[in-house]
């Protein structure tokens, strides 16, 4: 076995590892926007009220439990117990447990293993393609951001600036340290252009119909896949996303699929077009266009 087959092999492994992590993520991080919001609209309002009456002494509020990425312990949505170890173990203990928990025996969706595999086979993608090395390891760093962004999206249709923003500035820094082939004036102008095309859209729909037809984090997310392909990939980009997003969006319309306020997220048909850019470069659009 060569060693480029081994480094592979060995990240197609790390990649199931942190595919499990990004679970988590996908899981918690809204929670934990929700959350932070909730705090702050508290505080603004405790804030509002001492102003109005002074002579206020406003109550002690009791001491939340912590929970982040990393506190407390996994446990089954159902019956509340406590994941071992051993039930933790990417793919393989969903497997072996046949998708269902160890105590309630209460269904575990097949979405886990699969977006650890997910994981797996874009970093083995991206080391098997740019080598273990810098650029290897900045595109797996961007294809589990990515990936991350997406699903939360489609779960509850926010981008958090915790995942695109870290992208956006990611994107830029490999570009100036020559670590990704876009040249940092590319970058510059992929991150501007794409923001500003998605902001003028925005605005433009805004005006007309008195609707949002996208959030802000959707404008980020473009900057960013411009940041790492440069301004040249927008267009394929934006194609993609709006062909495919206008196609599964009217599926589910007619069969009546459309979640509470008829809302259809836009990042994960943004990311899948970068997916698609990452594996087949800017130029897929020429070659499927091609007779």
């Amino acid at each position: 076995m060569s060693e480029a087959q081994l480094n592979t092999g060995l990240f197609a492994l790390l990649g199931l590892l942190v595919g499990s992590f990004l679970n988590v993520v996908v899981h918690r991080l809204p929670l934990m926007l929700e959350r932070q919001w909730r705090r702050d609209a508290q505080e603004m309002l405790a804030a509002a009220d001492s102003v109005q009456t002074p002579e206020a002494v406003p109550a002690a509020e009791p001491k939340a439990d912590r929970f982040n990425l990393w506190t407390p312990a996994s446990r089954c949505p159902h019956c509340s117990h406590q994941i071992r170890w051993y039930e933790n173990v990417p793919v393989f203990s969903w497997l072996f447990l046949g998708g269902r928990c160890s105590q309630c025996r209460a269904r575990i969706s097949v979405r886990y293993p699969v977006v650890e595999i997910a994981n797996s086979l874009l970093w083995a993608y991206c080391i098997h393609r740019w080598g273990l090395g810098p650029t290897g390891l900045a595109w797996c760093f961007f294809a589990s951001m990515l990936l991350t962004a997406a699903l939360i999206d489609w779960d509850t249709t926010l981008l958090p600036d915790d995942l695109t923003l870290p992208l956006l500035w990611a994107g830029l820094l490999c570009s100036a340290m020559g670590w990704i082939a876009v040249p940092l004036k590319d970058a510059l102008f992929g991150a501007a252009i794409g923001y500003m095309v998605l902001w003028l859209i925005y605005w433009a729909f805004k005006l007309l119909t008195g609707k949002e037809g996208m959030g802000y984090g959707d404008f980020k997310l473009l900057a960013a896949l411009g940041a790492w392909f440069g301004w040249q990939a927008l267009i394929p980009i934006a194609l993609f996303s709006s062909v495919v997003g206008a196609v599964i969006g009217i599926a589910l319309k007619i069969f009546s699929s459309l979640r509470e306020g008829g809302y259809i997220p836009f990042g994960p048909f943004l990311a899948g077009a970068g997916f698609l850019v990452m594996w087949f470069g800017t130029g897929i659009v020429d070659r499927l266009l091609q007779p």
